[in-house]
């Protein structure tokens, strides 16, 4: 994906100014920054649930995201999915029907979600789980729902915006040791932290952020601010 001169306003206020950035397909980029420094307005640019005042948003075909069709946006979010820190499950349903629902809301037929459910929980390691409430489940198998509802559209791009902020350490290695088996699959992953730990042991592409602006951008980087 290539991002051009992106700037995000709310009011008067400028949220993010001319950020410029490509990342690569099968890269796993970390974006860090304190609190306030707009990490999450910028992931939601990327999904396109912030319209921005000055963007030129490009996918690898280098078709220009602003300009799609309802129906070529519904395409263009399939083609990437985030997972969330409050994970925003359905707690009245079990892991199978939380997976299932995705698939539901996106028009898929039952013989297909019969089949693709099954498989997407074993990737994840919750097969033996399905039938399972959410609120029966540790952090960790909570977050790895997560992963397996963004899972569920075979997404080339999964988009992690603190993942493992409600998690232990235990539990965020787990998640962490999964996404990069997805990276090691040909994923994109992009994952906005406040994990030290996990940057410094994991050093891959780390992004900083700091009001709005891009303040650093290294290869096998570590936690910088």
């Amino acid at each position: 994906m290539q991002f051009q001169n992106i700037t995000l306003s709310y009011g008067e206020r400028t949220i993010l100014r001319d950020i410029t950035l490509t990342i690569a397909p099968g890269e796993f980029v970390f974006l860090i920054g304190a609190s306030g420094s707009w990490k999450t307005s910028f992931i939601r640019s990327i999904l396109w649930a912030k319209k921005l005042k000055k963007w030129k948003i490009l996918d690898d075909n280098w078709i220009n995201i602003a300009l799609f069709t309802p129906k070529e946006l519904l395409k263009y979010r399939r083609w990437l999915w985030t997972i969330f820190q409050d994970f925003k499950l359905l707690p009245r349903k079990t892991v199978k029907e939380n997976v299932a629902f995705a698939m539901e809301v996106c028009g898929y037929g039952r013989d297909e979600i019969t089949r693709r459910v099954p498989e997407v929980l074993a990737k994840v390691g919750l097969l033996a789980k399905k039938e399972k409430f959410i609120e029966t489940l540790s952090g960790g198998e909570v977050q790895r729902t997560c992963i397996a509802r963004a899972l569920i559209h075979d997404p080339s791009i999964i988009i992690g915006d603190e993942p493992t902020g409600n998690l232990d350490r235990n539990n965020a290695n787990e998640i962490m040791s999964l996404l990069e088996e997805l990276h090691q699959n040909g994923k994109t992953i992009i994952m906005a932290t406040h994990d030290e730990h996990i940057v410094n042991t994991m050093k891959k592409r780390v992004i900083a952020f700091a009001d709005g602006n891009i303040i650093s951008d290294t290869w096998e980087g570590t936690y910088c601010l």
